[in-house]
């Protein structure tokens, strides 16, 4: 359409206009393994954002957005991630708490967060993950109990990305004492920097430290920080995961195809290219992408069946697969560096996490066969 293209070029032109002066530098910066890369001035790049209007581009105009279509919110997240914007600094509270909010949270909810994140003036990050509950997220053990008019939370989370930089935290906690599994689970909103809160950085394969160790030792927050009502946890919860699936995820895929440009570029200066074997993955690595976007099309928008589901799964092993491939572009070489990894082997090493996070494959299949297929569940202790 007509206007879609006028849409784009706007984009673009926005973009190549803006990635200019002090932000020229931030091309290519960021993402997955590589979040400590100029973080100020990439938040004071999306704090620009925010001064333009393009942030939260697809939230309704009444909650601070743009109310960009479907269509329009692809646009834009495919012209952003071809200019070589940096990776988002926001996103957590952006993709995830925000259209949260919008769909369960309370009026005073809303008006407290939202503008702060559309702004970009507080930044988040996910409590769900734990010691004994990973892909298993329902046998969640951090609890939090009433005291007047303030929930306390005591327990630990882990892999909680950003969380040494973020604000707040959205907590998946027990609320309700002897409560197992799905039920008496409370969706919270907590405060990160006081005294009741530990964040520690796990180091990684790559050197660098994304992810972290929360503890929750006494922490307070209002009781009025309950997202939908006390015990709807899960409900809650789960529709923050689906929002995951969003229209961010056709960038994503453009910041894939850059790097199996790159992969290619890596096996044609090594000769390995000439590797029959080589080529032809290399050749199912473009047919998988091309794959990836045909499926993120067609589940997009809120009539996607339950086709959605195998999105991480196809996500995730094509991007561990490229990994893989990067090493053997590069030959004997990729064995080597001197005292931190280069592009590639960061991509091979960060890649590796790719199937297990946000749910490990052999979890997401038993999902998909049991809630999906509606397959007998598998025999449990």
């Amino acid at each position: 359409m007509k206007d879609h293209e006028l849409f784009r070029r706007d984009v673009a032109d926005w973009l190549a206009e803006n990635l200019t002066g002090e932000f020229a530098g931030l091309r290519g910066l960021g993402g997955p393994g590589r979040e400590h890369e100029a973080f100020d001035l990439r938040l004071a790049w999306e704090r620009h954002l925010a001064a333009s209007g393009w942030t939260c581009v697809g939230w309704p105009r009444e909650f601070g957005g743009r109310g960009l279509s479907l269509a329009e919110q692809v646009i834009f997240h495919e012209e952003y991630a071809a200019s070589g914007a940096p990776a988002r600094v926001g996103h957590l509270g952006e993709q995830l708490l925000g259209p949260t909010l919008i769909a369960h949270g309370t009026p005073e909810q809303r008006q407290r967060f939202l503008p702060k994140i559309v702004a970009v003036e507080e930044l988040w990050c996910q409590g769900y993950s734990e010691p004994g509950a990973g892909s298993d997220l329902a046998a969640v053990s951090t609890s939090a109990r009433l005291e007047g008019d303030q929930w306390v939370v005591t327990g630990q989370k882990i892999w909680t990305s950003l969380a040494h930089v973020a604000d707040w935290c959205f907590v998946l906690a027990r609320t309700e004492p002897g409560s197992r599994r799905h039920s008496g689970l409370s969706y919270l909103l907590v405060p990160l920097r006081q005294d009741g809160v530990t964040v520690r950085p796990i180091r990684q394969l790559t050197g660098t430290s994304e992810f972290n160790e929360v503890f929750f030792d006494g922490a307070r927050t209002p009781a009025s920080m309950v997202v939908g009502e006390p015990g709807d946890g899960w409900r809650v919860a789960m529709a923050t995961l689906g929002f995951e699936r969003g229209v961010s995820t056709l960038g994503q895929q453009i910041g894939f195809r850059r790097e199996l440009e790159g992969v290619i570029e890596q096996a044609r200066r090594t000769s390995t290219i000439d590797d029959p074997v080589l080529r032809t993955e290399l050749t199912r690595a473009w047919i998988g992408l091309r794959v990836l976007r045909a499926h993120a099309l067609r589940t997009l928008g809120e009539d996607a069946g339950p086709e959605v589901a195998v999105s991480k799964l196809l996500w995730a092993q094509w991007h561990r697969r490229l990994g893989e491939l990067a090493m053997r572009a590069r030959g004997p070489r990729s064995l080597v560096h001197d005292g931190e990894p280069d592009e590639w082997q960061r991509l091979f090493l960060f890649s590796r996490a790719d199937t297990i996070y946000g749910g490990s494959d052999e979890i997401e299949r038993n999902i998909i066969a049991e809630r999906v297929l509606g397959l007998p569940k598998e025999a449990r202790a």
